[in-house]
């Protein structure tokens, strides 16, 4: 609405609007005729509105397409911009769950198996890039993170009962270094909460695919579910109620025992306690809804020394647990490699995650991978993993497959492709496939 003190144009000059109407009587008696141009103004002509619905299409079809530079390079910006690190955690995750997010669009009809495929726990993955627990918590966003490309999900880590995790502030960016330091503290709607998203998912599916390949419900991926404790519960019965509550809808269980943020539970890790936890929870899971029963997986953290590490390798074949994923985030913080100088952020209590994580979870996994080779352990490659020879370099230490997570959520729904066609062209390079670099570094 226009205000007084503002003026009307015309084509014969600028008039106060107050006495507008005498000013319009006037000329009509004169018989001048004004452009009705504020109203016209509305009405776009034929081109005007085929240039805007071409605009819209084409707007339309960048922001769909996952590879799209405009989610790396402005959306994603946009985001860090305007939002603290957990508002923009959550803002993606409303989005993706909602399905307002883009896709790979060349995921099933460019997909190069022959270079990428891989068997693991019985199927076999169409590449060797997964995500890691953390972004997605409660299992709300499963469809558009394997939309993204990525052939392996894992949401969680999921607690018995509800909790909020630690006070807020409590998730860090450090943008320079492509890093985070996060203090979460498994925060978590609970078992039952995620197993209702988990059941609607499954009723709402399982109809159109009477026959699915997995929990993924898309062949050649899996779905894995990440189990942690409350913090005041106990260190055994919490993982057994996981694995026997949410062993129907996991292709893969993992137990994560190496969280800095949860009091004590890194104290898991000893091989003691930790074979004990194991053997206990491998006894206690059961087929899921397609028949079939979840190998179990235990995530360990990058700061262990060698014995430390050795004695994981051995908990983990006593209990006969099918995998080791390596690792999690870690407590050091590596100031002479951080370009961020900020020292009242990089010493924010938490697990430091990003690129400065890399150097810590490869030297684990190579560790790893001189005490298991021996055995039919699977080594999951994770942390600090950001473009293909990030993932070539994890393979040839013994990583079956690989996780991302920081990057993903730096770089946007387009890293997952991006990171594999890199990937394919390194290996094309060697003339080798994923398969024949896997443990390349033994030999």
């Amino acid at each position: 609405m226009l205000s007084l003190g503002k003026s009307l144009k015309t084509g014969m000059g600028s008039y106060p609007l107050v006495g507008a109407k005498r000013f319009l009587s006037n000329n009509s008696k004169l018989g001048l005729k004004l452009k009705p141009t504020l109203k016209s103004s509305f009405i776009p002509s034929p081109i005007t509105f085929a240039i805007g619905l071409v605009g819209l299409a084409v707007g339309g079809y960048y922001y769909l397409d996952a590879r799209s530079a405009l989610h790396e390079y402005i959306v994603c910006p946009i985001i860090r911009a305007t939002t603290s690190a957990e508002q923009g955690h959550k803002l993606g995750i409303f989005f993706m769950k909602y399905n307002l997010t883009p896709r790979l669009l060349d995921d099933d009809i460019n997909n190069p198996d022959d270079i990428l495929g891989v068997d693991v726990f019985g199927t076999h993955l169409r590449n060797p890039i997964g995500l890691a627990a953390g972004l997605d918590k409660d299992g709300e966003a499963i469809e558009a993170l394997f939309n993204s490309g990525f052939s392996y999900v894992e949401i969680g880590s999921i607690t018995p009962l509800p909790q909020p995790g630690n006070p807020q502030p409590r998730f860090f960016r450090l943008p320079r270094d492509d890093a985070v330091i996060n203090r979460y503290g498994f925060n978590s709607s609970g078992h039952f909460n995620v197993i209702s998203n988990l059941k609607l998912r499954f009723n709402k599916l399982f109809p159109s695919h009477p026959n699915p390949y997995s929990m993924a419900f898309r062949q050649g991926k899996l779905l894995g579910i990440n189990l942690g404790k409350n913090k005041t519960g106990d260190e055994i019965e919490d993982y057994v109620s996981g694995v026997e509550r949410l062993s129907p809808y996991a292709d893969v269980l993992i137990i994560n025992v190496s969280s800095p943020n949860t009091p004590g539970l890194r104290d898991l890790q000893s091989e003691s306690k930790l074979t004990n936890l194991l053997s206990t929870v491998v006894g206690k899971r059961s087929i899921n809804l397609l028949g079939k029963l979840p190998p179990i997986l235990v995530k360990v953290a990058p700061d262990l020394t060698e014995p430390e590490l050795e004695s994981i390798a051995n908990s983990a074949k006593q209990a006969k647990v099918d995998g080791i994923i390596i690792s999690n985030t870690t407590i050091q913080r590596p100031v002479d490699k951080l370009l961020t100088t900020d020292k009242e952020l990089i010493n924010q209590t938490g697990g430091l995650s990003g690129k400065p994580l890399k150097p810590y979870s490869l030297k684990a996994l190579r560790t790893l991978r001189k005490y298991t080779k021996d055995s039919n352990l699977v080594l999951i490659g994770c942390g600090g993993i950001s473009n293909g020879q990030d993932a070539l370099e994890f393979g040839k230490a013994g990583a079956t497959f690989i996780q991302l997570y920081t990057a993903f959520a730096y770089k946007g729904p387009g890293l997952p492709g991006k990171v594999r066609d890199e990937l394919v062209d390194l290996l094309k390079k060697e003339g080798k496939t994923w398969k024949d670099i896997i443990g390349e570094d033994d030999k």
